[in-house]
């Protein structure tokens, strides 16, 4: 597995992986699915993105994760977002893209990231806790847009 910065070019095997994950449900808050275009803009280089790296094998993107600015959060945080193929979950890809992720973040001068997860998303949960993720804040009443309220949590980590 090779984890390196995401390129334009790779927008629309992003797209294809995260459109997955939306429509099998439960992992993402996102519930609309994404054009690469879209997805280009959003992580790899609009106007909000820090960094974004890819796990790839084979030619096969595994797995992407994005460092952003977002409005709602203190000056000097990151809102970080992190999308792994169902299939190789809890294998390393994450902590993989984390520290690379953490590296850049470092070196932009970000002084924490920022995770908001459904409170519903066991698998996320447990990634951010494993790679020291601490909760900071709590949502009970975040629905999703058929009006299902799964709550989020925040969740911070410090550089």
């Amino acid at each position: 597995m090779i984890i390196r910065p995401a390129t334009p070019q790779d927008a629309a095997q992003m797209a294809a992986l995260l459109n997955r994950i939306i429509r099998i449900g439960g992992t993402t808050a996102h519930q609309q699915e994404k054009t690469a275009e879209k997805v280009r803009i959003d992580y790899v280089d609009g106007p909000d993105c820090l960094c974004c790296h890819v796990a790839e094998e084979a030619g096969q993107i595994l797995g992407f994760q994005a460092l952003g600015h977002h409005d709602g959060l203190p000056a000097g945080w990151g809102d970080i977002g992190t999308f792994v193929a169902p299939d190789v979950q809890a294998r390393g890809t994450g902590a993989a893209l984390f520290a690379a992720t953490a590296a850049s973040a470092r070196a932009l001068g970000v002084t924490a990231i920022n995770a908001t997860i459904r409170a519903d998303n066991a698998p996320g949960l447990a990634y951010y806790a494993r790679i020291g993720f601490a909760d900071y804040a709590y949502d009970p009443d975040w629905a999703l847009q058929d009006g299902t309220v799964t709550g989020r949590i925040s969740r911070r980590f410090d550089l």
